[in-house]
């Protein structure tokens, strides 16, 4: 029977994969790698350090092959420019589902072969894509700096009310999220928001709400930016990855959280087309799957594992900092990557020239 929990549907189609579970690996990607260099590209920060630790680090000790790890902030538009320009020079990237599905269907990834790979059934469901291997499951939630702040904020109403919490207040830069935070601070059900945002009246109402605090927003563009505005006292509140201001507790800082109309998703590894080391690539996926090397990773940082047998070598503390746990998603919105990949670029153009009035 498989263990796994309902998250958000995906755009493109789980493949048909018919593979046995048993087996790491096939024996055609046991090659040597002498000499052989496969650059991985992550979001960087707290969960970069933690990828290190798990993954970079003890993959390049089991199997021989040089890795160099980078960063960036998930814009498609430099793969697809390396992609379009025949110059690709990265191999493996760490993408959030939307910008994966477009990639996907512009055909900036390599299709995943899910028999080469030979995990089998062992992810839970949402893992699985056509384009890449689900690594992680995050959460973007409502942070605040409760030494800044005289009460507690408990939902996005609290933090549109700059009457009873003064003070500038953090969120990302673009569309995505930003829209759909907007219209649960105007009181649409969590189970109605993308149903709203796929109306006129729904894109109107949400940037409505936003004019009502534009004033009063510090944009963040980097995940390193909201627990750093937070602890400066830039902001007293702020959208930010969970597993950001998770780093940032553990180095004594009095940031807390707030679940309730969190959004959460899947991160997932994908092959840039045209890539010179694809049997790496798979092979660094295949490790990073792995239970024990997964839980090394959610044990560094509360982002959830999407193999199931990892949650089990995690602790009663740290399963309950995580997106995953029952307490955590309960209230929580699942991110609806087919409404992103349908309405993404024509909201992101809007929000864009609406920052910039």
């Amino acid at each position: 029977m498989k263990r796994n929990f309902s998250l958000a549907p995906h755009a493109m189609t789980r493949l048909s994969r018919g593979v046995a579970l048993g087996g790491l690996f096939t024996a055609g990607l046991a090659m040597s790698a002498s000499a052989q260099a496969l650059t991985v590209i992550s979001f960087g920060g707290a969960s970069g350090d933690a990828m290190d630790k798990a993954y970079y680090g003890p993959f390049q000790e089991s199997t021989g092959v040089e890795l160099t790890p980078g960063d960036y902030n998930g814009e498609l538009s430099r793969i697809r420019a390396m992609v379009e320009t025949g110059n690709v020079s990265w191999d493996l990237v760490e993408m959030e589902s939307p910008e994966l599905a477009r990639g996907c269907f512009e055909g900036l990834f390599e299709p995943i072969d899910w028999e080469r790979l030979g995990l089998g059934d062992a992810l839970i469901d949402s893992a699985y894509n056509d384009c890449g291997v689900g690594t992680f499951v995050w959460s973007t939630v409502l942070a605040y700096n409760a030494d800044e702040l005289e009460a507690a904020p408990s939902s996005w109403e609290d933090f549109w009310d700059v009457e009873a919490f003064p003070g500038k207040r953090g969120l990302r830069r673009g569309a995505k999220y930003t829209l759909e935070f907007a219209l649960l601070a105007d009181g649409v059900p969590a189970d109605e928001v993308y149903e709203v945002l796929a109306t006129d009246e729904g894109v109107d109402r949400a940037f409505a709400k936003l004019d009502e605090i534009k004033e009063h927003i510090q944009w963040w563009e980097a995940g390193a930016q909201p627990p750093q505005w937070l602890v400066a006292g830039d902001v007293v509140m702020t959208s930010s990855y969970n597993g950001r201001i998770a780093a940032a507790q553990e180095e004594g800082n009095a940031l807390d959280i707030v679940w309730q109309g969190s959004i959460y998703d899947l991160d997932y590894w994908a092959i840039v087309a045209g890539s010179d080391y694809v049997d790496e690539a798979y092979r660094f996926i295949e490790f990073a799957s792995q239970p024990e090397n997964q839980a090394v990773y959610s044990s560094e940082i509360p982002y959830g594992p999407v193999h199931p047998d990892a949650i089990a070598q995690l602790d009663e503390e740290q399963a309950r900092r995580m997106p995953t746990h029952e307490e955590n998603l309960a209230g929580a919105l699942a991110m609806d990557t087919a409404f992103w990949v349908s309405y993404g670029e024509e909201l992101e153009q809007r929000f864009n020239a609406w920052a910039a009035q």
